[in-house]
């Protein structure tokens, strides 16, 4: 696995188990994930500790849960899907989050990625994550306070980049950041939302569309 995480800080007993990450593992792959690094990671990270004590209960539940300021986790199998598409079946090297959120989608990045950069517009929010991510010594993560619109060019180019907010359209300015051969994953639109992968290939992009997909909106600026 590309990314270091402190295994020994993700026991946990009931609900915060190993053996509850697994089975929300095996059910990914009922829902057709198969690539097994992103598998591995996802069985890797402990996500209830990216959540309120008061929902960890609710971790491991497919679904999507509040972290305050109006922003969610994603729903396990979304983050899958989405790791799934990024890697394409091939090691990523750098790669560029835009959406910090809690931190649970960068820790996961983190174990599939030899380095990650994340960026976040809300600084309280990023903090938070700051704070949820430090037991874990994620030594290849780096945590970016900044408009995730703008990307972050003075570590481009980047072998993915992958959305946690929908938009219109892709920001021309992340779609300018990607290597040759890498690919973008975002949700894309604004009522009805599309998981779309963009590919940078020696004739220009290419798209294509995966699932339908309901993300907060990509806003611009920070705060």
């Amino acid at each position: 696995m590309a990314g270091q995480i402190a295994s020994l800080h993700s026991r946990g007993i009931g609900m915060t188990s190993q053996r509850t990450r697994d089975r929300m593992v095996a059910r990914l792959r009922e829902k057709g994930i198969s690539d097994e690094t992103v598998l591995a990671a996802m069985a890797l990270v402990p996500r209830h500790m990216f959540v309120e004590e008061a929902i960890a209960s609710r971790a491991y539940e497919d679904t999507a849960l509040p972290i305050g300021f109006e922003q969610t986790i994603s729903q396990p199998f979304i983050v899958a899907r989405m790791l799934e598409a990024l890697r394409g079946g091939r090691s990523l090297g750098r790669v560029l989050e835009v959406g910090t959120g809690c931190g649970y989608q960068a820790a996961v990045l983190a174990a599939i990625a030899n380095e990650v950069y994340s960026i976040e517009r809300i600084a309280a929010l990023l903090e938070k994550a700051r704070s949820n991510l430090r037991p874990l010594r994620v030594a290849n993560l780096r945590l970016v306070h900044g408009d995730g619109a703008r990307g972050l060019p003075e570590a481009a180019p980047y072998d993915g980049i992958v959305l946690a907010a929908a938009a219109v359209k892709v920001p021309p300015a992340l779609l300018e950041q990607l290597a040759p051969g890498a690919c973008l994953v975002a949700p894309v639109g604004l009522v009805e939302q599309e998981l779309v992968v963009i590919e940078r290939t020696r004739d220009g992009l290419r798209e294509r569309r995966l699932d339908a997909v309901k993300f907060v909106p990509l806003r611009g600026g920070k705060q």
